[in-house]
């Protein structure tokens, strides 16, 4: 393995991926949004800007015969993705594309409008305005949102979907306005899940799950915390994101 290489364990060490020891690296994030994403069987599940595969592999961990793209701007992040896949018996279609590409540049890649049960993503969310841009730029491209970013991705998502299927996302919390408004059009039956890295912490990320055409009334759960007061794990949640249960919007 390169020395720029890391292998590292998810799901209890039932995943393990090979990524990059610097720039950006896949961990609880990833694992909150593939423990919060409802899937089944047969489900053709797109995970949009997947990087080494971590999100998605996961989900398919957790569900059997799910028909798992793995989408990817970074020619390298795509290929550790592929190799993680094959290196996990994970059947996976990686596609390098950009997910704010047009929608002929999705169609030639297999992502014709009104094709993908589920999507689920994590698109750079750190606002430029309030964060300094990492000097690395693999690291900038997958952190650091443009004022277009939410906007583009949540476009492509809602082309792609199918009628009634579902979108789940992973935010700042801070942001939650800019989700609303990048769902606003096309998306509705919201579902809403705070997420706070203990009980005196404000919630730090939201898990978003929307459904394309949708009509229910926006739903805001109880916050899911992840530490209790003395700082230790609490076990429910730590199972969720070792794949032994899964999160609410996942129900």
């Amino acid at each position: 393995m390169s020395e720029d290489i890391t292998e590292d364990a998810f799901l209890g060490g039932r995943l393990l991926l090979r990524q990059p020891k610097s720039g950006h690296r896949a961990g609880h994030d990833a694992m909150l949004l593939a423990a919060a994403t409802r899937a089944r069987r047969g489900d053709c599940v797109a995970d949009l800007g997947a990087g080494v595969g971590a999100a998605g592999l996961a989900v398919a961990k957790r569900v059997a015969g799910i028909d798992l793209m793995l989408i990817e701007i970074d020619a390298q992040l795509a290929a550790l993705a592929r190799a993680n896949a094959a290196a996990n018996a994970i059947a996976a279609d990686v596609i390098v594309l950009d997910v704010e590409a047009s929608a002929e540049a999705f169609a030639a890649a297999r992502l014709p409008p009104d094709s993908v049960d589920v999507v689920l993503m994590n698109p750079p969310f750190n606002d430029l305005r309030r964060h300094r841009a990492s000097p690395d730029r693999a690291r900038e491209v997958a952190h650091v949102a443009s004022v277009t970013t939410l906007q583009g991705w949540t476009h492509a998502a809602r082309r792609i979907l199918k009628s009634g299927g579902g979108l789940t996302l992973i935010w700042r919390a801070d942001g939650i306005a800019e989700v609303l408004a990048a769902l606003d059009r096309g998306f509705g039956s919201l579902e809403i899940l705070p997420v706070h890295a203990d009980v005196t912490a404000v919630a730090g990320r939201i898990l978003v799950r929307a459904v394309k055409g949708g009509r229910a009334p926006t739903r805001l759960h109880a916050a899911l915390v992840l530490n209790d007061e003395q700082g230790v794990p609490i076990k429910e949640v730590q199972e969720s994101l070792m794949g032994k249960g899964i999160l609410l919007l996942a129900e």
